[in-house]
């Protein structure tokens, strides 16, 4: 079929589906309002953003620590999820594909997307590393839990395995991202974020910012049999792994899909 063709079959002139468009449109606007943030917007929506995983990761905790079955404790954790699709806060792997198309397709810089991501990661940072301690502080029958799970990830060495798990975590937080954005549908998007929190914190998947907050309540009890240079050591490879993840096995495939579309965007950028 055509671009021709399939422009009249659609209800819009898009050189893509009309879903497609959809989606297209609603990542564009959004990327734009983010980019154009200001660092107090960045670092206060960031820092949202880990407080409220910490939420999830104290129901992932509390019901791990009562069952043992992780996967029942990663659908506790969606809670965290949740918290972040209708609290409109942010995670710094969810900043891959909507403000990655929105540069592409010309409608901000370079350098405001490294603003977002540098802003984002150490906000969710600040912010878990506090509701961390709050939840060690107020929790201690959970610090067993909290020192066997954090250390799980901190020392796990670099391997093709602990890179595939990064990988796989940059992925499955990119394709939520994703699926939330194809539709206008909040069951739908709630189910996104629980199917997603399922995977990544039930199969323990290496997450930047989830795991980190695990490691950082580990810390925080003073019984950890690791340091803070051991966690930077492990955030260093896992950020590359969501890295590669999310930007190339998710993100780059929708702007192949969507080419027509963002040469279209380009275009109005350049002419404007």
């Amino acid at each position: 079929m055509s671009d021709t063709t399939r422009r009249q079959l659609g209800q819009t002139d898009s050189p893509i589906e009309d879903e497609l468009e959809d989606a297209f449109s609603r990542m564009l606007s959004e990327g734009t309002q983010r980019l154009h943030r200001t660092w107090r917007g960045v670092l206060v929506t960031g820092f949202f953003g880990g407080t409220e995983v910490g939420i999830g990761v104290l129901a992932y905790l509390s019901v791990l620590d009562a069952t043992h079955r992780p996967l029942l404790a990663g659908l506790a954790f969606s809670i965290g999820f949740l918290a972040l699709l209708l609290g409109r806060s942010e995670l710094f792997t969810e900043g891959f594909i909507i403000p990655v198309v929105t540069v592409a397709a010309k409608r901000a810089s370079l350098p405001q997307l490294l603003k977002l991501w540098g802003g984002t990661m150490f906000a969710n940072l600040v912010g878990g590393w506090v509701i961390m301690w709050l939840i060690m502080t107020g929790f201690p029958e959970l610090h067993a839990q909290t020192i066997e799970s954090g250390t799980h990830f901190a020392t796990a060495p670099l391997s093709g395995q602990s890179m595939a798990l990064a990988v796989l975590g940059g992925m499955v937080i990119t394709l939520m991202t994703r699926m939330q954005h194809g539709t206008d549908s909040v069951p739908a998007k709630i189910a996104a974020a629980v199917a997603a929190a399922f995977l990544l914190a039930g199969l323990r998947l290496f997450h930047s910012i989830l795991d980190s907050l695990l490691i950082f309540g580990a810390l925080i009890t003073g019984e950890a049999p690791f340091g803070y240079l051991t966690w930077l050591g492990w955030f260093a490879y896992t950020v590359v792994g969501n890295m590669v993840g999310g930007l190339l096995f998710v993100t780059l495939l929708r702007l192949l899909r969507s080419k027509d579309r963002l040469e279209e965007e380009r275009a109005d950028a350049e002419s404007s």
